[in-house]
């Protein structure tokens, strides 16, 4: 099986230190690009708000699924106890709700739960058996002394040679062309 390359992703530049790779972050976003990723050894501080990540979308989805649990887990008590099958069980009444309580807690805790990891993997972008990043050279440094900023093809400003350039300019060690592969027979 032969891999062929198809289209450009983006260009990723790589960076000797945490300053070097925040500021570029800074100077990339005062550009007016959107679509940068950052990688890094470690967290660096301010590099998210540099990037423009404000955006918090696993805390409201994890509300809507819990309250989406919750109402669903009482009312689905409710129906079986009041509405499909009504029984006289000591004298109780039949919308006990006091009794639904614990399921109701359950099911919230389940669908906040499953919301949210379904909010991760929806703003990672995941799963990604394989990402054009990890054909750039140096790129298994990331874990231990390198820092990458990478700008997208697919970005509104993204033009190969002025991005080039600008990202040259910030005193990246080197920028590199990233690609993407298809695998064919």
């Amino acid at each position: 099986m032969n891999a062929k390359e198809t289209e450009l992703y983006g260009l990723i530049a790589e960076f000797a230190a945490a300053p070097q790779l925040l500021e570029a972050a800074k100077r990339a976003c005062a550009a007016g690009y959107s679509r940068l990723e950052a990688y890094s050894p470690y967290p660096v501080d301010g590099l998210s708000e540099a990037l423009g990540f404000r955006e918090k979308a696993v805390a409201p989805a994890a509300l809507a699924g819990g309250l989406f649990g919750g109402a669903a887990g009482f009312f689905m008590q409710y129906y079986a106890n009041v509405i499909g099958y009504p029984l006289n069980i000591g004298g109780r009444p039949h919308d006990s709700w006091p009794a639904f309580i614990p399921i109701t807690f359950e099911l919230t805790v389940l669908g906040a739960g499953l919301a949210a990891l379904a909010a991760v993997f929806w703003r990672s972008r995941l799963p990604k058996l394989h990402h054009p990043v990890f054909n750039a050279p140096g790129f298994e440094r990331v874990t231990q002394e390198s820092f990458f900023l990478c700008i997208e093809a697919g970005d509104p400003r993204f033009e190969t040679a002025t991005t080039r350039s600008f990202l040259e300019a910030t005193g990246a060690r080197q920028v590199t062309e990233l690609r993407t592969f298809s695998a064919s027979g």
